[in-house]
């Protein structure tokens, strides 16, 4: 078998690693195992959490739609039940987003809930 020398190759390889590995602390953006081993988790880690990101929103809108409610006299869930037999069909993000800025207009939406039950 021939002997292959890597010497352009390995560099940039080793090159983008070290790019890519910007920012991380002490050695794990110098020295290229320790960069490409940092490198590999994080790259594990952005690809959970672009996942767990959904669902951390919607806890979230949930949590304000929740507290929203509460100051209306109704639950979470009664609110929720409320809208579905109403046959209004708003997502949990624009409801929040009503609950925190538009308070009014959340409050007509609890009494159509309410209305409905």
């Amino acid at each position: 078998m021939p002997r292959v020398k890597t010497g352009v190759v390995r560099r940039r390889r080793h090159k983008k690693v070290l790019k890519l590995a910007r920012g991380f602390y002490s050695a794990r953006h110098k020295h290229f195992r320790k960069a490409k081993e940092q490198l590999e988790r994080s790259l594990v880690y952005a690809f959970r959490d672009r996942k767990q990101k959904k669902r951390e929103f919607r806890k979230l809108w949930i949590i304000r739609i929740n507290a929203a409610c509460r100051l209306n006299g109704m639950s979470y869930s009664v609110f929720m039940n409320g809208l579905k037999r109403a046959n209004i069909d708003l997502d949990r993000k624009i409801l929040a987003d009503m609950a925190m800025n538009d308070a009014a207009a959340f409050t007509a939406l609890t009494a159509q809930a309410k209305a409905a039950l």
